[in-house]
């Protein structure tokens, strides 16, 4: 619990080179998640070659660390597999549709914080890129990916060159609901956002970038509506194009 409470992303890793067999145990702790079905709906790709972190970067809007890390390991929610399996054994696979692409995101994102709970405790960082399924279809494309798969996550990782502070969160009564789901009043609104809002460096944020709010930093400048919509119709058109949804969707 102590590993869990003090959890901070690292942008900044040392060049120093993760053992192959450390690696390996890392990712065999991953695969101990919790799984559909025991079906394990994922697949991993290590990326370690500089020029393939080259062509990957740009998919993850050039930010530095998809270069700079050792490490890049992207997490597949992977129907492929199984499903090949299920068709040399006389049985009809069924999973080109949302849930099953849904399960397979679950089981891969579970691998992937198993991942990097195991790696902190072997003394390295760890920085998911929520990039990757914003560029899905490019990364897709590089990494040679059948039909029934989609990348779900990507992890930098290395040993630590910095040493961040905890970043913020709500205060746990904010997450917590008793039986039902208890909606908020605008009171209890800003009474959970408020330490945030105070934060210097949110009054930075709110500052540099000319808003009222830091809701607005968020809705205007980091994740605006625009952006939202075309990436989603992006996403939906590749799940399309890798066999999930079916006719699901128009």
């Amino acid at each position: 619990m102590d590993l869990l409470n003090k959890h901070v992303s690292i942008r900044k890793f040392r060049q120093q080179q993760i053992d192959e067999d450390l690696l390996k145990s890392l990712l065999y702790s991953g695969s101990k998640a919790s799984t559909t079905g025991n079906m394990q709906l994922y697949s991993i790709v290590i990326t370690r070659d500089e020029k393939m972190k080259e062509k990957l970067a740009p998919l993850h809007f050039n930010q530095p660390i998809a270069k700079q890390a050792p490490v890049l390991l992207t997490f597949i929610a992977d129907f492929n597999r199984f499903s090949k399996w299920c068709k040399l054994n006389n049985a009809e696979p069924g999973y080109n549709n949302f849930l099953s692409f849904t399960t397979a995101v679950i089981d891969a994102i579970l691998v992937a914080q198993n991942v990097c709970i195991a790696a902190e405790n072997k003394g390295l960082g760890i920085c998911y890129l929520g990039t990757t399924t914003y560029n899905a279809k490019g990364i897709i494309d590089i990494l040679n990916l059948p039909k029934l798969t989609f990348p779900v996550t990507t992890v930098a990782l290395g040993y630590p060159d910095e040493q961040p502070s905890l970043t913020d969160r709500i205060p746990l009564e904010g997450i917590i609901h008793y039986e039902r789901y208890t909606d908020y009043s605008e009171q209890s609104i800003n009474e959970l956002y408020a330490f945030k809002e105070n934060l210097e460096s949110s009054k930075h944020f709110v500052k540099e970038n000319n808003k009222e709010s830091l809701a607005q930093v968020f809705t205007d400048v980091r994740y605006k509506k625009t952006d939202n919509e075309y990436f989603s119709e992006q996403m939906i058109n590749t799940l399309k194009e890798q066999g999930f949804f079916g006719d699901l969707i128009g």
